[in-house]
This record gives C-alpha cells, structure tokens and sequence, in this order.
C-alpha cells in the first residue's frame, strides 16, 4: 500500500458510520479515506512523507455541513459594525460614532445585528432615535434575523424611501401618520435600496433580494474585492471545522465568484448555491435553474436547489400564522399566492429539483406541505427531500405531514428563544400561550419520525459550530408553556453531519469516515462526550480537513 498523504492518531473517533462507529485513527489519500482503525495500526501505514496529526484524545469527526448559510452576506459582515448585545441610546450612539469616525469613506455607515428592543424593552426604533444616534451622515442597522433594516433620515433621502415608495408583496416600509418613512423597513423588497448604497453595493444579497444578478453588472474591480471578500468568509468558515456549506440565496453571481475562488485555490468548503424564486418570478425563469445546474456541477460547487421565501419573522409579525397575532390584527405577510406557489413546487419537482423554503409561521409550514403536496400529486412520488426551513411555530395537525410527505426539517437551534443566542424574550411575547409548545419544536418533530438537519443561518447568527451544538443539547429552561426541546449530542451530530450531507444526495460519498468517502474531517480541541452539555462550546476546530487539505489549523 502506497504510504497515505496524512494520518490522524490519537483520536476518539464519531464515524457516522454503522458498520464501525468508533475508531481511534484514520489514513487519508488522495482526497479519500483510506483506512479507518486504531492508532498503531494506522500508524503504521504512514511513510517519510506523510503528514502526522495528534488529536490528542479529542473528538474526531465528519466535517460539519452547514446546511442553512448565506455565506456571501455573511463574509461581507465581517466587516461591518457588530452590535449583539447592544442596548440602550447611550450605548448605541457610542459604537456607531466610533465606527463611523473609523470608516469616513462609506457612503451608508451600516451595522449588524440589532435587536429589535436595542433601545429598550417594548420601544420601536425611528428614524428620529437614529438620527439622534448619527446625525449628519446616513446610518442603517440590520435585524440579526436580516428581515428588517432601521434606517436614519439622510440614510432613507439618499435610497429615496423618506416618503414610502412601491415595494414587492411581503415587504412594506412603514409609514407615520403624515406620510414619511418611520425608518422601520421590513422585508427585503423594502430595504434593497438601502444595500444598493453600503460598502459592497447590495451585491451580496442580490440573489437573495431579487434572485437576479447583480445590475449594473459588477466592474472587474467589483469581482475582485467580492472574491477576496469571499474567500476570507470560507476560511472563517473553516475556522469552525466546516467542510461543506449550503448556500441559501443563489445567482449565477455568486456562482461565478465562487468559481474564481476555486481556480485561485480559495474554496475551502465544498458549496451549494441554488436557484432563488421570487414570487414575482414567472416559471419560466427555471430556464435560468436548469442553466445554473449544468454549469456548476462538480463535487467542490453545485447547484441542484430551488429556494423560496413563504413567509418572513415572528418579531417583527410578518410570519404567515394561522390566526391573528395577540393585540393585533394581521396574521402576517404572504409572500407566494397558494395558487403561485404550488405552480412552482410542482414545476421545480418535475425538473427534478430539490425545494427548500423559509416558512416560519404555523400557516407558512403548512402552506408549504401542501406545495410538496401538490408536487407529490402532479408529478408522483420520489426521494424528493424537499425542506422546510426554520419551522419556528407549528400547528399540529401538520406534524405527521413531514414523515408522510418525505418533508425534511431544516432547524437553526441558535434561533430559539431557548437557545441562549438572542434575547429569550423576542418570540414568545408574539405567540399565543398555545402556540409556545409548538414552537420550536424540534423534539416534536424528531420524535413523529421526520428527518431533522441543523444549520446556522449565518449571519443571522454566528456559523460558529459548537454555540449552535450547545443550543440544541443545552437549551435554556424558560418554564411553562415552553417546553423542553434538548436533543441528544448523538443526535445532533449526526444532524450536523451524516444528516446533512444525506439531505443533499451526497451520503454514499460524504458525511462518515469510512473507506472511500470523501476526505472531509473535523478534529476537535476537546473530547465533546467528555463535556458537560452546558461547557460543550469551550470546544473549538483543532484542525479541519477538506479533501484531504489542510484548510484551518489552529
């Protein structure tokens, strides 16, 4: 046997794999598993040559997947103003001039992750508050959930919103009493003339605004600032023991930029980037679908995914519920018609398409089954692994739909109000008492038998691994009505990792360390069974492995 390109010993191997679930060491070869077994023994496979990695006792494991990122926004917000765990005017006023005073040349000074009481508990942000904030130059902030942006006066004169303007279905700018913007701007058909002004031009989000490129077509300089911009957010990525990510907003864009970070050796993690449909999309555009997967195809880029939006965010009552949200009156925003919507199931599925739709509110899950329905009905069933993303309020008698329909859950644990990432209060103060122990309820839909995957949402929340492992083993106990949702951390592992990489048609290749499956490992700092649940995000990526590459070394 021809010694292999890299061994790791020592270790307490998580494999994924039935046939052998724990090992000890692993032999890696051309991009490709070639041994896995005990530490003397695969030691000795190795020859002058072969790079050697002591895992030292820890965790060793498939490379996590994240199968819910917008990877190119999440790199661009790198950059920008950081404000989780802001409250208070004083507070905000004090970062944002700093940074603003740092950053003289942006024409919109924009921060991220603003939480929706950033002034204080129960008070909406104005454009007056921000004014106050950074009066003479333009200022917008971003929801962590990124469905509503907060914009000052000289910030909505400049993207010509002072006084509303027309806007897609589902998106609205909110309007005072005398006709001018309030600066609260929910959905992204709202904010994009925001983005057109901030450092990158909106083109990160492109795909996901308009499911269109970016117009005017970005210069060469533009190209080249996005894929160096890129690039930095496949190595944070990597930083995190990420060898595989899926995309959730896609044009041919982002394709090509990642296209060119693979040529200049910067693809760190094998992507996915789908087809986005607006609902003001004509079927047609799966012309543009087919196109996308024929020119990405490989084991590095792909594209075999159809995206939609059904609803938007429980925080700000744009989530599609079934009945009136408590003291008000709307039940949320529709984004696709029924009728829309199951038209584009039904065509995606018949082209042999993947779906996969955010639907948080109880009547945007179930509005998305029935597409899946009515795909199953028109076209036969198939191993469609349609997805329903995020799944935050649930009604139940569409529980059992999942398991029946073959319907995926795609869940972010970091999002629950339990999931010690974000304020606990922000959702539950939206919901009925009823509706709280069908929200979030991913032990609920475990247990009926459907098939549970967990990603991150980066950067509606950090793509950081192991935060979002503790969400899920350690939620918080925030008392009835809530209930408990903790997962096992078998569970959830294999959610990060065979799981994901089985929702993506890829489990014969990736997601378990096996003979012959793709080099793709994560070796961890700790052993994670060792840790209590509570401690399991001191944890970090010692070493993460792509394709038999070194792509992140701590």
């Amino acid at each position: 046997m021809v010694p292999p390109d890299l061994v790791v010993l020592n270790g307490r191997l998580l494999t994924m794999d039935p046939a052998r679930p724990r090992a000890s060491a692993l032999a890696l070869s051309g991009g490709r598993i070639a041994a896995v077994g005990e530490t003397a023994e695969i030691r000795g496979l190795a020859g002058p040559a072969t790079r050697i990695v002591d895992a030292q006792g820890a965790t060793v494991l498939p490379g996590f997947i994240d199968s819910h990122v917008h990877l190119f926004q999440g790199a661009v917000e790198l950059d920008y103003l950081d404000l989780y765990g802001v409250t208070g005017i004083e507070a905000l006023t004090d970062r944002v001039r700093a940074y603003a005073a740092a950053n003289p040349a942006d024409r919109v000074v924009f921060a991220i992750q603003a939480d929706y009481a950033v002034l204080g508990p129960g008070r909406s942000t104005t454009r007056q508050d921000l004014d106050r904030v950074l009066p003479d130059r333009p200022f917008a902030m971003f929801a962590p959930d990124h469905h509503t942006i907060w914009a000052n006066t000289r910030a909505l004169e400049l993207a010509g919103l002072l006084h509303g303007g027309a806007t897609e279905m589902g998106s609205e700018i909110r309007l005072a009493p005398d006709g001018t913007a309030t600066g609260e701007l929910r959905e992204p058909g709202a904010y994009a003339p925001i983005l057109a002004h901030t450092r990158y031009g909106g083109r990160d989000m492109f795909g996901l605004v308009s499911g269109a490129d970016p117009a005017p077509a970005p210069t060469a300089a533009e190209r080249a600032l996005d894929a160096t911009v890129m690039a930095r957010g496949l190595r944070h990525a990597a930083s995190h023991g990420i060898t595989s990510l899926h995309n959730m907003d896609g044009n041919f864009y982002t394709a090509e930029i990642l296209q060119a970070c693979e040529a200049a050796g910067d693809l760190l993690c094998r992507t996915e980037v789908p087809f986005h449909l607006k609902s003001h999309d004509p079927l047609s555009r799966f012309e543009e679908a087919e196109e996308m997967r024929r020119r990405f195809a490989s084991d590095w880029l792909w594209t075999g995914r159809v995206k939609m939006f059904m609803d938007g965010v429980v925080e700000s009552s744009t989530a599609l519920m079934i009945e009136p949200y408590p003291g008000l009156t709307t039940t949320g925003d529709a984004v696709f018609t029924p009728e829309h919507f199951n038209a584009a199931c039904i065509e995606a599925d018949r082209r042999g398409f993947q779906i996969a739709v955010h639907a948080i509110g109880d009547l945007a899950v179930r509005r998305t089954l029935d597409g899946f329905q009515a795909a199953r009905e028109a076209n036969g069933p198939r191993d469609s692994r349609h997805r329903v993303e995020h799944i935050e309020v649930l009604d139940p008698a569409d529980l059992p739909r999942f398991k029946e329909l073959g319907a995926v859950a795609s869940i972010q644990p970091g999002h629950a109000p339990f999931g010690g990432v974000f304020p606990p209060d922000g959702a539950g103060k939206m919901l009925h008492a009823r509706q709280i122990p069908w929200a979030f309820a991913w032990r609920k839909i475990r247990d009926s038998g459907a098939r549970v995957i967990f990603s991150t949402d980066w950067p509606v929340m950090p793509v950081d691994v192991t935060t979002n492992l503790k969400a899920a083993v350690a939620p918080l106990d925030l008392g009835e009505p809530w209930v408990d949702n903790a997962q096992t951390l078998a569970e959830t592992l294999e959610s990060y990792t065979a799981g994901n990489a089985w929702v993506e048609f890829n489990e014969d290749r990736k997601g378990r360390l096996a003979p012959g499956m793709m080099a793709d490992v994560a070796v961890m700092s700790h052993d994670l069974e060792a840790l209590p649940p509570s401690e399991i995000d001191q944890a970090r990526a010692a070493v993460t492995i792509c394709g038999g590459r070194i792509t992140w070394e701590a």
